[in-house]
């Protein structure tokens, strides 16, 4: 008998002699590649991956010296080239996120992920070792290239996850289900015939050669299903039990094995029964509802890729004065996606889709944004108004200042935060494959005992008899009903417009009995306008001179306030910014510090001697009010802003509030503004002058109430309490979202999407309890009918694979909750200063 590779499984040539002692055991290897890994392996204390693996490493990937020295990576160095993948943190490290070629099990993935992270320059590696897909950060003094050497030197090859790699992947495993699937349903309809022709020669007679041929025949059918259809089940649950892991695999495998080998004895010895029709009708439906399961998964997988496959591959730059002067021909010209940069022009025809984050200077237009924010209504944009990219310029023609490009842009930071929800694994979904694994060792159990009574009343019957018993009570259907359900949800949320990038989110929004807004940006439209200025008469200043400042300060805020004070444009420049969360932002211009925002922060920048007899001014409660700019010599200016209450508001507070919900404002605001939203929008419960650490104390104080809090913020101020809630939803018109720490992204700023998520959540606790609920009632209704022998194998297989399929269907219901209508154009605007 040919040996095998102890690493990559291959057979080994005769000609070849490579062995060592690993494990403290002689291993043999086919060439000194596996003989290196295997060594390196063990040399960094990594040795238990031969006892978790599933598989073993493709051949492609097991050579891995040879892989080493064929694949060159320092392109992969190059920030012109890794753009697609790689990005910067703010903490200095970069983060790429990789497509890992030979991952076969939870094995692999703990291999990489102990390998990689034993190198000081890894700051942390996650993989899924269902998606095959790798999220590296890294410190960004080293080089790329070298840590994906360290990939090839255990045997795996990574590659960018870009949609194109992601999507070949998920092609080849849907093509390759559907071969299975195929050669079982062949099968199956074809065995079933003979299987007829055997039944009715039981009954009528018929010659011993014609029912040894029939059977010879099915025999030869129902082989390929066995080798190659049912080959996952084999592998699964040969690598459960080395693992002492039991999942549904296990007797699945079981009874198909047990079916075919009992049917090819009884065949070969011209006796007893064949089962070679149960083999395939349940291998076959078994295969079906994993392939329904499969595209499910893709589907939520694919909104990924559709995200980054929206943008075009070229645009229409808009060629500079000197470039227009050196030559005659066209204004714009034709460029690759990745040619554009920051502040350079563009034009988007109408019907384009627009390619970068940008502004607005020519032109209007009706733009989709639906595949960024759910929302299906057009929206109008013109000069002035911010675009991004992958939305759709219906009606006429634009041109854009770019702002933003490739991984900077908001539809690039929604995928990030996608790919990063992939892989994580919510508790719910550990707890439900635990429960699963408890159940099969108890239907091994009870299968046991049945085959052991019925061999003592009934030998001829006590095969067919277990058989059933195992195919019926397969926890097929037990796996599915969490995982399904929670994609399902998912999915919804996501195109109602919100974005889940935590694995709790839908595990808590279920049990949310609190509400806390935030004001500024969230039940306000952030649609702030400047309606007066109070300049001190005794300074020299004007109303033109004051914006100038405050707009020189603002300049790099993403907070609603500061866009009053962008629109209005500023000819200077400010060095030093600071900002204070919740209080203001301060800098100095030519030399003169400036601080602007509330009366206490801002007059912090005048002199504490009091030698200013400006501070004396205004003592009565308008120093409450607005936004006050200061140097330190006193107060210069006090604006006043209005803001508009967005026009759902108010109906989703109500409806809050109708089903018993607890609905509360929190504001860093003054007294007057947050009580004007506050009576607005219906809330009774407000507190003004706020910090974020005081939301964060309020929070931990309803928590310790018994309560479930949901946060909904603007993600600046808020960072926090965002944090601390049970549940935290970001809005996303006011900040950048790959900083944002939620654990929700409301992409279109729609709070009906609020009382929709909570009825989502619920809704979703509900289908997985009916869905486990199920699953547990037909297996303890099925089992003493199977374990009676009232039925059959084939009824069996049917009756586990429809309960499987209502499992999957029933997870489907969420996808039509919640058909929300469009927003009017109309807002209530009131002084929130």
């Amino acid at each position: 008998m040919t040996a095998s590779c102890y690493q990559c499984g291959l057979p080994i040539p005769p000609a070849i002699d490579v062995s060592a002692t690993i494990n403290n055991q002689p291993r043999e290897f086919c060439c000194t590649a596996c003989l290196a890994v295997a060594e390196l392996i063990e040399g960094a204390g990594l040795d238990n991956f031969y006892r978790y693996r599933k598989d073993f490493v493709a051949p492609e990937t097991s050579q891995a010296a040879d892989a080493a020295n064929s694949v060159d990576y320092t392109a992969w160095d190059n920030p012109e080239i890794n753009h697609e993948f790689v990005t910067s943190s703010d903490d200095g490290c970069q983060q790429a996120n990789l497509y890992i070629e030979g991952i076969h099990c939870a094995a692999c993935a703990w291999l990489i992920e102990e390998y990689l992270s034993r190198d000081e320059a890894v700051e942390t590696v996650s993989v899924n070792s269902a998606t095959h897909r790798c999220l590296l950060k890294w410190k960004d003094n080293t080089r790329l290239s070298s840590l994906l050497k360290k990939f090839t030197e255990i045997g795996y090859q990574p590659k960018p996850a870009i949609a194109t790699e992601t999507v070949k992947a998920a092609q080849h495993e849907n093509r390759l289900a559907l071969m299975r699937l195929g050669v079982a349903g062949f099968a199956m309809v074809q065995v079933g015939m003979f299987a007829v022709a055997l039944y009715a020669g039981a009954l009528q007679g018929m010659d011993a050669e014609w029912q040894w041929l029939l059977r010879a025949v099915s025999a030869a059918v129902a082989t390929p299903v066995v080798l190659f259809s049912a080959r996952p089940f084999f592998i699964g649950a040969f690598h459960a039990l080395k693992t002492r892991h039991l999942t549904m695999d296990v007797p699945v495998a079981l009874a198909i094995g047990l079916a075919y080998v009992a049917s090819c004895w009884a065949t070969i010895t011209n006796s007893g029964e064949v089962y070679f029709d149960s083999v395939s009708m349940f291998t076959f439906f078994l295969l079906s509802g994993r392939y329904l399961e499969m595209r499910v998964r893709h589907r939520n997988e694919s909104a990924v890729n559709q995200l980054s496959s929206m943008l075009p591959h070229y645009a229409q730059r808009i060629k500079s004065d000197s470039e227009q002067s050196e030559g005659a021909g066209s204004a714009t010209e034709t460029v690759m996606l990745h040619q554009i940069a920051v502040n350079d022009y563009i034009h988007v025809k109408e019907g384009g889709t627009i390619p970068v984050d940008g502004e607005v200077i020519e032109g209007a237009s009706h733009v989709d944004e639906s595949m960024l924010t759910g929302e299906a209504q057009a929206v109008t944009r013109s000069i002035g108004d911010n675009v991004a990219a992958g939305t759709i310029n219906l009606s006429g023609g634009l041109v854009i200042k770019v702002t933003a490009v490739g991984r900077a842009t908001r539809l690039s930071a929604i995928q990030h935060l996608m790919d990063e929800a992939l892989h994580q694994k919510p508790s719910q979904v550990s707890q439900a494959d635990r429960l699963a694994g408890y159940f099969v060792a108890a239907v091994l159990v009870v299968a046991s005992a049945v085959a052991l009574v019925w061999y003592f009343v009934h030998p001829a019957d006590a095969l067919w008899v277990t058989l059933s018993v195992l195919v019926v009570t397969c926890p097929c259907a037990l796996s599915l009903a969490t995982p399904v359900s929670l994609t399902a949800a998912i999915h919804r949320l996501r195109q109602l417009g919100l974005l889940v990038t935590k694995p709790h989110v839908l595990e808590n929004l279920a049990y949310i009995d609190y509400v806390i807004f935030d004001k500024t940006g969230t039940l306000t439209a952030a649609d702030i306008t400047l309606h007066a200025i109070e300049i001190n008469q005794s300074r020299h200043f004007t109303n033109d001179s004051a914006v100038e400042i405050a707009g020189a300060l603002e300049q790099h805020s993403s907070h609603p306030l500061a866009a009053v004070f962008k629109k209005l444009g500023t000819t200077l420049s400010a060095d030093n910014i600071q900002t204070v969360l919740g209080a203001g932002v301060q800098g100095s211009i030519d030399g003169q510090e400036y601080r602007l925002g509330s009366w206490l922060f801002a007059k912090k920048a005048a002199a504490s001697d009091g030698t200013s007899s400006s501070l004396d001014l205004l003592e009565d409660d308008s120093r409450s009010q607005g936004i006050w700019l200061f140097d330190q010599h006193g107060w210069i200016a006090h604006f006043l802003v209005s803001d508009s209450v967005r026009a759902e508001a108010a109906p989703v507070v109500s409806a809050l509030k109708s089903h018993g919900t607890g609905v509360e404002l929190l504001s860093g605001d003054h007294q007057t503004p947050v009580k004007v939203v506050a009576d607005a929008v219906g809330i009774d419960n407000y507190r003004s002058g706020v910090s974020p650490e005081d939301k964060l104390k309020r929070v931990s104080q309803l928590q310790s109430l018994g309560h479930r809090v949901l946060m909904v913020g603007d993600g600046l101020n808020d960072l926090p309490v965002l944090s601390g809630a049970d549940v935290s939803m970001a809005m996303s018109s006011a900040t950048d979202l790959a900083q944002i720490q939620a654990d929700s992204v409301l992409l279109n700023n729609d709070l009906r999407v609020v009382e929709h998520a909570l009825g989502i959540g619920e809704y979703c606790r509900r289908i997985i309890r009916q869905n486990l609920s199920w699953a547990v009632a037909y297996n303890i209704l099925a089992l003493p009918l199977a374990a009676a022998g009232l039925v059959p194998p084939y009824l069996a297989a049917i009756g586990m694979s429809l309960s499987s399929l209502l499992v999957i269907l029933n997870a489907t219901r969420l996808y039509g909750f919640a058909k929300t209508p469009s927003l009017g154009q109309t807002a209530e605007c009131v002084s929130t200063r």
